[in-house]
């Protein structure tokens, strides 16, 4: 049939159009669905520009008058977010959103359309630029010449900010004003025997005034800042409006025009007839809106004509979302989102015609740098850390001269040498004092320090953990019960685990952390967060056990409570004294002769005595206190880390005081334990320097005590102790070195595995502990070193900048651990509970930013309440349960593991994560994958391939020229039907 034949007539005509011909068609189609605007601001922000659009200042004043004096006055002014002058004109309003009718947007459209617009105008003074605007309306006949010095003298009257105060209110500005305000009156009516730039006409002062130079608004703002400046209002001479819009070629100070020194670069002018003040208000707020958006403004920056401003205009209404009026009410001020959308988001979603919708979003993967890659070369990956970190070497230590550094230090020292005390006395109890606190204070000061100077990423910090303490004490009793010596068995092990830590530096065998997605570092993570938490909580509850309440206290029988020394028997001749090891002392005391209710507790049980009484085991208030001093010190860490985003004080204390709270928790509780004067259990370092089991020396001799096949067969344990350390040490990088930290340096995972190695062999020969990365203190320390902007925008949230990347932090803690034996008369003020206290903070704090931790709260969530994750969006609420519920399981494996002696194969535990991860591929799909966790490296490198292949059929945003599109509609013509 006819229409049969059509059809084929059709797809063989397409079939025989050449592949290239076939993709200008697909351009030319696609290129003119999109919008005039989009294609036009396209090509403007495409055009390559090295130096950064300024932030733009924007300042609105409406013209005023006081009487027969007309003036300027700032009404509302604008940084990123909207600030008006109260109706007292007493102060600023909060920070808000910007609320505009969409009828004031189209209105300025209009304005734009039809009035004058002066791109790139050289100039130099107000009264000339005003001129410059008076004579091109002129000349396209807009005004009629006689209206020169009408507007002139208007558009020339002095401006009042906010930061002055009000004419009526000063006796002599009145007087200067009513002198002044009568010419000016004679002016405004005589004014066609006046010039424009004569004193009479220009009451603008033509330098920044001193209350300019001091206003201290000059923090909010960049200072590479530039401003634009908005004037509305509305006179009896004009019977259409005068609107203009004006870019300087060059920023220039235009005196007292603006309320703060800073030059001025666009000027919007908008008068008009009287009887519509609020709508030339509400146009002069809309372009003053616009001028502050990011992408508005770079329009503005770059624009060629009015037609691309007016472009810039559709491109902002496009993204405008109208609130329904009978739903909302317009005098709510919306509070500044804590987020926004970048400018560059935007850009590029111009740039490319189109983006992705909310729903099109895609997850932000957890992307690893360039560190892991494999180079297959003979120590290429510490070749290519050293090279990343050598430029770096010197801002190393200069950066660290900062006083948050100081805050830093304090912080972390505490939770060194808590931590160092806590190992130690576990390490003495576990090894016969081989090794106790003295070892562990020189071993963490030694291997710290060594590490913060030489390491690849001096950020983290060096501790004992758990597993190896297991490993110690489990090769101590093996040692013990074959008749082996501990510490020079110890030493090989150390020795053969050096040099195979230097076989996977060699052969980048750091690679395989690329494996470990999300799901195996989170677990990690909280594994040890909750380690943190659950220890001090024991430590807290074990303080009970040694001054327990009295729970059988009652008031009415406070008489009975009571403790009385007796005298021992007086037919007993020989007494026990206790305090000198149950030593019997015969014939040399004379009971009757003492008066035994007088003696005190130690006394009593010296001489003999015998304590009596209810209240004998019992020490008051030591156990209330003690939580009180441990609770206080987090309680107040908390709230004192949060005040940085109160209302109160100026911003610069504000985050003083959140920088130093940890240091001004454990002081403000220390000074009220010595307050107290309560003998609560105290922090106690050692005061001399040697080693803690009498008869060991420092150094470690490897040969003379061990059969030879020790030193061989050594080999076994040391490759357990190896896997240990390589996994606790590069999981802990891994969560370092997150791309949400922001860091600039680089890091350098097979450096710290090297240095880690190196030292593992010192310690060994030291008869040290053994030192590997400590994942929460590390991760307090990132924390206790975030910078932030210094200027924002009133009511925009400070922008995270990153970490404080350097070394004397870390070298500075590790150097007053060392020398801890020197301050013991200070540090024995610092009640243990305190350290607790910190202790707990740390664990809680390193749970915050963690997506496992999220979505365990939201089991207890009912689903109206659930917080708006991004992966709720994508994923079903089931699947993300299903998925929480696996990482709950592996967590609580772990946790029973590392509970009991099997936490010697905690490492191998963690691979099996890894296997659990890559089993969990076929109970989720990638999308799934994707939002709750990280693609693994094939599958994210297939996802790639299948996006790039994707992108060659179905891109919709070619970068093609208009010429390309002739090229195609000629191709379309001779191939023909």
């Amino acid at each position: 049939s006819r229409g049969y034949r059509r059809k084929r007539r059709r797809r063989r005509s397409s079939r025989d159009i050449p592949a290239s011909d076939t993709e200008s068609i697909e351009n030319f189609i696609l290129l003119h669905s999109v919008s005039p605007a989009a294609e036009r601001l396209r090509y403007i922000l495409r055009e390559d520009d090295d130096m950064p659009t300024p932030t733009i200042f924007t300042e609105m004043d409406t013209l005023q008058r006081e009487g027969d004096e007309l003036e300027w006055k700032e009404s509302a002014r604008w940084v990123k977010f909207e600030e008006k002058v109260e109706e007292g004109g007493e102060r600023w309003s909060k920070p808000h959103v910007s609320t505009l009718s969409l009828h004031s947007l189209f209105e300025l459209r209009t304005c734009i359309q039809t009035g004058t617009v002066l791109l790139d105008l050289e100039g130099y003074s107000l009264p000339q630029i005003v001129d410059d605007i008076i004579e091109r309306q002129i000349e396209e006949g807009m005004i009629s010449p006689d209206l020169r010095d009408k507007i002139n003298f208007v558009l020339l009257r002095k401006h009042r900010h906010q930061t002055k105060k009000p004419i009526h209110r000063s006796l002599a500005d009145m007087g200067k004003s009513g002198s002044s305000g009568s010419e000016y009156s004679f002016t405004f009516y005589q004014g066609s025997s006046c010039h424009a730039q004569s004193r009479s006409m220009n009451d603008i002062a033509d330098a920044p005034s001193p209350d300019q130079l001091r206003n201290k608004f000059m923090k909010k703002i960049p200072r590479d800042a530039e401003a634009s400046n908005v004037l509305v209002g509305e006179v009896d001479f004009l019977n259409k409006p005068f609107v203009a819009f004006v870019r300087l070629a060059q920023a220039t100070t235009l005196g007292g025009l603006t309320e703060v020194p800073v030059p001025t670069r666009f000027l919007f002018i908008l008068l008009g007839p009287q009887g519509k003040a609020k709508s030339y208000n509400e146009i002069g707020r809309a372009i003053a809106t616009l001028m502050v958006d990011d992408l508005f403004s770079d329009v503005a920056y770059k624009a060629r004509d009015r037609e691309d401003l007016i472009a810039g205009i559709d491109e902002f209404l496009d993204e405008v979302i109208v609130l329904p009026p009978g739903e909302w009410d317009p005098k709510i001020r919306i509070e500044p989102p804590k987020k926004v959308p970048s400018a560059e988001k935007r850009s590029q979603f111009i740039s490319n015609c189109g983006g992705l919708s909310e729903d099109e979003e895609m997850p932000v993967q957890h992307e690893l740098g360039e560190e892991l890659a494999f180079t297959g070369r003979f120590c290429g990956g510490l070749y290519l850390d050293i090279k990343r970190k050598l430029p770096w070497l010197l801002s190393d230590f200069y950066e660290g001269f900062h006083i948050q550094s100081i805050s830093a230090v304090l912080f972390i020292y505490l939770g060194c040498i808590t931590n160092a005390i806590t190992f130690g006395g576990l390490l003495g109890d576990a090894t016969d004092n081989y090794q106790g606190v003295m070892e562990s204070f020189l071993g963490t000061a030694l291997a710290g320090t060594v590490f913060c100077l030489f390491g690849g990423q001096p950020l983290i910090i060096l501790s004992s953990t758990g597993p190896i303490l297991i490993f110690e004490k489990l090769l101590f009793e093996f040692s013990k019960n074959n008749g082996i010596d501990y510490m020079e068995l110890r030493l090989w092990i150390g020795i053969h685990s050096c040099l195979q830590c230097f076989i996977l530096v060699a052969s980048d065998a750091s690679y395989i952390i690329k494996y470990m997605t999300r799901f195996t570092e989170e677990g990690f993570s909280s594994l040890i967060s909750f380690i943190f938490i659950s220890d001090a909580i024991k430590k807290m509850v074990g303080s009970f056990k040694y001054y327990p309440i009295n729970t059988d206290f009652k008031p009415d029988y406070v008489t009975t409570f009571k403790c009385e020394c007796l005298a021992p028997d007086p037919k007993n001749e020989c007494f026990v004294n206790k305090n000198t090891f149950g030593t019997q002392k015969c014939g040399l005391l004379n009971v009757t002769a003492l008066d035994w209710s007088q003696l005190s507790k130690k006394e009593c049980l010296k001489y003999g005595g015998s304590l009596v009484g209810n209240s004998c085991k019992y020490v008051p208030d030591l156990a209330l206190v003690s939580f009180i001093l441990f609770f206080g010190t987090y309680s107040m860490t908390v709230s004192l880390k949060k005040f940085k985003f109160s209302r109160y004080f100026p911003t610069k204390l504000r985050k003083l005081i959140s920088d130093f709270s940890i240091f001004m928790s454990i002081m403000t509780f220390v000074g009220l334990d010595m307050l107290l004067g309560l003998k609560t259990p105290k922090l106690i370092v050692p005061t001399e320097f040697k080693p803690t089991r009498p008869g060991r020396g420092w150094l470690v001799m490897p040969f003379g005590k061990n059969p030879w096949w020790v030193y061989v067969a050594s080999f076994v344990p040391a490759l357990l102790v190896t896997i240990l350390i390589f996994m606790d040490q590069q999981i802990s990088a891994v969560i370092v070195n997150r791309k949400e930290n922001k860091l600039k340096k680089g890091c350098g995972y097979h450096l710290d595995l090297f240095w880690v190695g190196v030292l593992m062999a010192v310690c060994s020969f030291l008869g040290l502990p053994w030192y590997v990365a400590a994942t929460v203190i590390s991760i307090a320390h990132i924390d206790s070193l975030k910078m932030e902007s210094e200027s924002s925008a009133p009511g925009e949230q400070p922008q995270f900048l990153g970490v404080r990347e350097q070394r004397v932090t870390g070298i500075l803690v590790f150097v007053l651990t060392g020398v801890s034996i020197f301050l013991a008369p200070v540090l024995k003020f610092i009640p243990m509970p305190v350290l607790y206290g910190v202790f707990l903070y740390m664990g809680v704090a390193s749970l915050s930013g963690i997506q496992f931790w999220d979505r365990i709260k939201l089991f207890m969530m009912p689903s109206k309440h659930q917080p708006d994750f991004s992966f709720l969006r994508h994923v079903p609420l089931r699947r993300v349960h299903l998925f929480t519920l696996i990482q709950i399981m592996c967590l609580a494996v772990l946790w029973v593991l590392k509970s009991t002696f099997l936490a010697i194969i905690f490492p191998v535990m963690i691979l099996g994560l890894m296997v659990i991860r890559k089993m969990m591929d076929w109970v989720f799909s990638q999308h799934d994958l994707a939002w709750l966790d990280d693609l693994l490296p094939e599958k994210e490198k297939k996802k790639k391939d299948e996006d790039k292949k994707k992108v060659g059929l179905d891109d919709p945003t070619p970068n093609v020229k208009v010429p390309r599109i002739a090229q195609g509609l000629k191709n379309m013509q001779d191939t023909g039907p």
